[in-house]
């Protein structure tokens, strides 16, 4: 389990969208064609895919970048396009999704595409249009000035390299020494062999294969291929070295030591992209400050999130902290939320389509009255918030005496409820604001209540939501708790 979680999550959701990254890479277009295939062709033994419909994604650096984005960070990409229609596709859709390109055209290449056609959620047949080869000393130099005067205004760099013709030693040591004298982490997604043009980046991150390929051990030994790692650590002058190692997990390598962030299973659609994913993580981690251990978790997760899809897709924010989440319910105190907080939780909940559940009250002396509503309420949605008055407001309502439990502890130990996923603390007479602040599906009372007194119900219902009544557990209530304990 991650220690801090509730502050990485509070981080990820606020801290992130301050965050500049710059990626520089090999960008390119993945276009995918879908289908469905019901046979085999008669003209020759292949599939025959029935069309269905087509898309496009960014794709290589580019679909680092997607990610960036799609985590909340600012993102700047750097590439190289052709001066063609694909460049003016790949543009627009960076462009709409938020991101800051500077591709530098080069009229005798062609902008990189791979057309995937994929019959089901099975990929059939993969057509790539390219052209290898060095770009003139002009082009590189006009990238190189281009990524240089954008790294002081960020807070990490990451080098994509898909050995497209990018990434030469000239232009990552450029870019490498630029970021190390500008104080900020830079990490490589690498695919040369030749690990020395990465010299002195923050870390390099390479899978298995390409781990295996640039220390010259044609083995599947990972004990082995880790010693090598630690050895690359201290001949490259590397920070650390971050190996993905597919589904054993990412190993954390320092020249003196080692860590494993093992993954959970998964059932795997598509490993296209996740690679990006985990550099993207580690990359905005990295630039919060976070240590490259919990960096590694982290990314791991995202990783889990994105091999589950189909296609070059770009892991969701909302997505990425719905993974985090099923840790962060086994901590009590990261339930306890602020107003602020919590309405992004319920954007979050809301985003992967679950039905949130609202109810509120003093719970003063939590007694089994108090449960039986609690978990009543929670089997009428997937998420249950219970908002809880203050201490003063308490008073105003019950007297001077009251309460006798005060919010921080009457909140956290509502927190520990497994029925509940959120408690949040309201000063205000009713929780009406909180309700706008929410917009829960469902709002829950218990006792004698009826729909027309229940404050909120009539805003619930004009969004298309409910009021329930529930009943409560006979001869139980915190007033007769007080009494009896007087007597």
């Amino acid at each position: 389990m991650l220690e801090r979680l509730d502050e990485i999550i509070r981080d990820i959701e606020q801290g992130w969208r301050s965050r500049r990254l710059l990626v520089v890479g090999d960008v390119m277009i993945d276009k995918y064609v879908w289908g469905e295939v019901s046979r085999i062709s008669p003209e020759a033994p292949v599939p025959v895919v029935h069309f269905n419909h087509q898309s496009h994604q960014p794709g290589g650096a580019a679909n680092v970048a997607m990610n960036l984005v799609r985590l909340g960070a600012e993102v700047l990409v750097v590439g190289y396009t052709g001066d063609d229609e694909d460049e003016k596709l790949l543009l627009s859709i960076v462009s709409d999704n938020g991101i800051t390109a500077r591709f530098v055209q080069c009229r005798e290449f062609p902008t990189i595409t791979k057309l995937r056609i994929v019959g089901g959620k099975q990929q059939m047949l993969r057509l790539d249009r390219e052209r290898l080869g060095p770009r003139s000393a002009e082009d590189q130099q006009r990238l190189i000035d281009t990524s240089l005067q954008h790294i002081s205004s960020c807070h990490a760099v990451i080098l994509s390299d898909y050995a497209k013709g990018v990434l030469t030693p000239e232009v990552c040591q450029s870019i490498i020494c630029a970021a190390r004298e500008a104080g900020i982490p830079i990490l490589v997604d690498p695919k040369s062999t030749d690990f020395s043009r990465y010299a002195g980046a923050s870390t390099i991150c390479p899978n298995l294969n390409e781990l295996s390929r640039a220390s010259g051990l044609e083995t599947r030994d990972l004990d082995v291929l880790l010693d090598a790692a630690q050895q690359m650590v201290s001949k490259y002058k590397l920070d650390f070295l971050t190996a993905t190692l597919s589904e054993k997990g990412i190993a954390l390598v320092r020249s003196d030591r080692r860590t494993l962030a093992a993954a959970k299973a998964r059932q795997v659609f598509d490993v296209s992209g996740a690679g990006d994913t985990v550099v993207a993580v580690l990359a905005l981690s990295l630039a919060s400050g976070l240590s490259p251990e919990i960096a590694i978790r982290l990314a791991n997760v995202a990783a889990g999130v994105v091999v589950e899809k189909v296609g070059t897709v770009p892991i969701e924010k909302h997505e990425f902290l719905a993974a985090l989440t099923p840790e962060l319910a086994l901590q009590a105190h990261s339930k306890v939320v602020s107003r602020d907080e919590l309405a992004m939780r319920v954007a979050l909940w809301k985003q992967n389509g679950e039905r949130v559940v609202f109810t509120n009250g003093c719970f003063d002396l939590l007694h089994i009255g108090h449960i039986t509503v609690i978990e009543q309420a929670r089997q009428l949605g997937d998420r249950l918030i219970v908002a809880i008055n203050s201490d003063r407001s308490v008073s105003r309502l019950k007297g001077p005496d009251r309460p006798i439990v005060d919010e921080s502890a009457r909140a956290r130990v509502l927190a520990a409820l497994g029925s509940v996923d959120a408690v949040t603390v309201f000063d205000d007479p009713t929780p009406l604001q909180l309700v706008f602040a929410v917009r829960p599906d469902v709002i829950v009372k218990g006792g004698d209540y009826n729909p027309e007194t229940v404050v909120g119900a009539r805003e619930v219902q004009s969004w298309g939501g409910e009021v329930r009544i529930v009943p409560t557990v006979e001869g139980f209530s915190t007033t007769r708790l007080i009494e009896k304990s007087k007597r």
